[in-house]
Parts: C-alpha cells; structure tokens; sequence
C-alpha cells in the first residue's frame, strides 16, 4: 500500500503565494510521473501540472508562469510553488503518483484546500 500525503494548502489573498508538498509512503521501487490536480465545486478535477521522474515538467495553460512544479527523487516527495494566485484558482488540490512497486500503479492523495480570496 502505498500513502500519498499533502500539505501547504490554505486560506491566501490574491497576489500572494503558497508552496504544497506531497510526499508518498509505503513499498515504493520507484515512481515515474507525479503530478497535482484540481477541483473546485461543480466542476470536472483538472490536471495543474505533471513532472516525470526526469524532470520533464508539463503545466496547464491557465497556471503558465505563475506554477513551478518539482520533485526529490530521494524523498519521494512533489512540490507545487504557487505564486501570483488568483480567486480562480480556488480549488482542492490533489496530489498524484504513478508508482512502480511489484506492479505499476496510480495514487491519489487526500487532497488539500486552496482558497485565494479577493
């Protein structure tokens, strides 16, 4: 069994900045891509970004410049820099794993609040 936890979220004004921190636990050989998601109330979860385990990173459009994500290999753990937030952005965020044990396999975190007010 293998444990995706997160941390980081919070309550920030527009403008300002958050880091959140996903770090997987368990019987893990190694992990390909690791990504966050999304999803506010009354709408589909979305992808905010994926990097692999060679770094290739891949940003939706709406977080371009603004997100940086990044990973340690060593600590099994993901990072989202969220700077310039937006209302928008408003959202639980959902970290995610593609982990390689016997079997190769998706994870899901709990998920973690975002709230940017106005």
């Amino acid at each position: 069994q293998v444990h995706l936890v997160e941390s980081g979220g919070g309550l920030v004004q527009a403008g300002g900045s958050l880091r959140l921190s996903c770090a997987a636990s368990g019987i893990i050989f190694s992990i390909n891509s690791m990504g966050w998601y999304r999803q506010s109330p009354g709408k589909q979860r979305e992808l905010v970004a994926t990097i692999t385990s060679g770094g290739r990173t891949n940003y939706a459009d709406s977080v371009k410049g603004r997100f940086t994500i990044s990973r340690d290999n060593a600590k099994n753990t993901v990072y989202l820099q969220m700077n310039r937030l937006k209302p928008e952005d408003t959202a639980v965020y959902y970290c995610n794993g593609v982990v390689v044990q016997f079997t190769t396999q998706n994870y899901w975190g709990q998920g973690t609040q975002v709230t940017v007010s106005s």
